[in-house]
């Protein structure tokens, strides 16, 4: 489990900094009447945030030598 962490570490920084950031949102821009597809749950927001999150951070990983 630690290796799988050490491996993944920066994708899974960035789903969670992500996720956190969706809630953030919903939490404070959101969608004033519930018709947003996104923002208008804190689930979707969430969600849609770690996906971005975690493409955005694994941008920056290293390719492995061989």
């Amino acid at each position: 489990m630690t290796t799988l962490l050490r491996k993944y570490k920066l994708e899974v920084i960035g789903i969670l900094i992500g996720a956190i950031a969706g809630y953030l949102y919903w939490k404070f821009v959101g969608c004033a009447n519930g018709t947003c597809k996104i923002t208008s749950k804190p689930l979707n927001s969430s969600l849609y945030g770690a996906i971005m999150g975690f493409f955005v951070l694994s941008i920056f990983k290293k390719e492995e030598q061989l």
